[in-house]
């Protein structure tokens, strides 16, 4: 069975608060649903395209499990707390 993976890239933050906020809610969703923090934040170095000012990459046993995290209202809650904030290009992708 194929791994799922959640890939955000964030254009722009503009409220640090509701980021961290976020990030606190979005945790404990992950957590719930087995998933795993591969990347969150750190340096970067853009070598083609547009620059990002911030990459977050999830992990999940499945693509379907990597849906039902997102789908579910526990994660939800921690996306509405972006809302109006944020600036970000968001995907669900099938991997190995």
């Amino acid at each position: 069975m194929s791994k799922g993976y959640i890939v955000c890239v964030y254009e722009s933050i503009n409220d640090d608060n509701a980021l961290k906020n976020y990030a606190i809610k979005a945790k404990e969703a992950v957590k719930k649903y087995n998933g795993k923090f591969l990347i969150r934040g750190g340096q970067n170095i853009v070598t083609e395209g547009r620059e990002f000012i911030r990459t977050a990459v999830l992990e999940f046993s499945s693509f379907e499990k990597a849906k039902e995290f997102f789908y579910s209202s526990e994660y939800q809650a921690a996306h509405e707390l972006l809302k109006d904030t944020v600036i970000r290009n968001h995907q669900i992708v099938e991997g190995n």
